[in-house]
């Protein structure tokens, strides 16, 4: 009886998508995996351009928002984490954006 030996390396991310309501992310093996949006609050509650806004990160080991300082590794996705942020640091972020879209803007000349 002969078995082949497993291939211990993970896989890298290759493509990225998001939806309203789920993150999909394409994989050098050929899968496509998702997860729920709801799971990462900062994509959750990010505008659509700021969801637009990503790039691999360690040559596809995880996936970058920098506009929303989101950082989401493809070891978690495959293990079916969801952010380890809490709710605490979740919530002072928020407030941060908050503050940030009610200042009046500057009237151009």
């Amino acid at each position: 009886m002969s078995s082949s030996e497993v291939d211990r390396r993970s896989p890298l991310a290759t493509g990225i998508r998001v939806t309203d309501d789920s993150l999909w992310v394409e994989l050098s093996d050929g899968r496509a995996i998702s997860a729920p949006l709801v799971w990462y609050p900062r994509l959750a509650n990010a505008t659509p351009r700021e969801r637009k806004n990503s790039r691999l990160s360690g040559h596809g080991l995880g996936i970058y928002w920098p506009d929303i300082d989101e950082d989401i590794s493809v070891a978690n996705l495959l293990a079916g984490k969801p952010s380890g942020e809490s709710q605490k640091s979740f919530e002072r972020w928020l407030a941060g954006r908050r503050k940030k879209t009610s200042r009046p803007r500057r009237a151009k000349m």
